[in-house]
């Protein structure tokens, strides 16, 4: 089929509604990446997202609504931590676990009893839903476990010719995943790190766990290799090179955190001023870019671990073959 871009005015996005509404699958831009909305009322619709993407049925969806209201429609029941989270919290990068009603399909949860829902902060992505007046089921708008797109030119190339259209609104501005936080759980557990920063979250709750579960997965985004580009990605650690076949620095692509890292075929920086709100919303687009160089590997290197650096060592980890140390001249990749 020929996949529709459309403008993300009022006609773009009532066609884009349109669309929802008849079951049809529509990319569109949320304040983290683009998702791939369907109906999360239509188990039909939902089933298409997982063709469409190549999706193993095992792995969750997140539900986008636009209003705390529409969201507990969605769960049997919604304790006062939920209420306290969605008024601090949404719109925004954070998305919340607790049992669903028997409204919401099967297929959107994967099986389990739980439902992932969030409200986005991005005007595109809430008028969209209001207008459909349907809440949307919406993974990222790529090809399982491949990068997450951040731009609808991105979305075309991983997934033009299979989904009806996306809703062309340039780049997100968070630029990495929500927050994923089961209230199942006591205490309440981060099953994904993502846009909303954990130091946030324990102002709220000071006890929070980080550590995922063991067992089938409550959230998308937390199978051991996720958001993988196509060329090898290692992760740099200090310390000499070990003996073995180096590869030509030339011949590798080096995403930095800083400014600062020559002798490389490409080197994207994700903040020159070390910033790491800036560094998340550069992240997927600069490593896409690596990716498409044709490079024989990628050596990333590692951010702080505070704030949105969390989230970002959380896909570099994901994403990586091995780890990598440097000599003048080579990258040693190691497993």
């Amino acid at each position: 089929m020929d996949t529709k871009v459309l403008s993300a005015d009022a006609s773009g996005i009532a066609a884009a509604a349109e669309i929802i509404r008849a079951g049809g699958l529509v990319a569109f831009p949320t304040e983290t990446v683009y998702g791939l909305g369907a109906d999360a009322l239509s188990a039909e619709a939902v089933a298409r997202v997982f063709a469409a993407k190549g999706r193993p049925r095992f792995d969750p969806i997140i539900v986008h609504v636009a209003s705390p209201e529409e969201a507990e429609r969605l769960w049997a029941a919604v304790p006062p931590l939920a209420r306290e989270l969605m008024a601090r919290f949404w719109p925004g990068p954070l998305t919340l676990v607790l049992p669903k009603t028997p409204r919401v399909p099967e297929v959107v949860t994967a099986g389990l009893p739980t439902v992932a829902v969030r409200m986005p902060a991005h005007e595109v992505a809430l008028e969209l839903i209001r207008v459909s007046g349907r809440p949307i089921a919406a993974p990222s708008a790529n090809r399982f476990g491949r990068l997450s797109p951040t731009h609808h030119e991105a979305v075309l190339a991983q997934l033009g010719g299979a989904i009806e259209a996306v809703l062309a609104c340039g780049l997100t501005p968070v630029g990495v995943e929500s927050t994923v936080l089961s209230l199942v759980d006591d205490p309440p557990r981060v099953l994904r790190p993502g846009g909303t920063p954990l130091e946030a979250l324990r102002e709220v709750i000071p006890n929070l766990r980080v550590n995922p579960p063991h067992g089938p997965s409550a959230s998308p985004g937390t199978l051991p290799r996720h958001y993988l580009p196509a060329t090898p990605l290692y992760l740099l650690e200090p310390g000499p090179p070990e003996d073995g076949e180096g590869v030509d620095r030339m011949r590798c692509g080096f995403l930095a955190f800083r400014d600062g890292w020559h002798g490389f075929g490409r080197v994207e920086v994700l903040s020159p001023r070390g910033d790491l709100v800036e560094a998340a919303a550069r992240f997927f687009s600069a490593l896409r870019a690596l990716d498409e160089a044709g490079l024989a590997a990628i050596v990333a290197e590692p951010v702080p671990e505070e704030g949105l650096g969390v989230a970002i060592m959380d896909r570099l980890r994901r994403a990586a073959s091995g780890r990598a140390r440097l000599s003048e001249r080579h990258a040693w990749p190691m497993r």
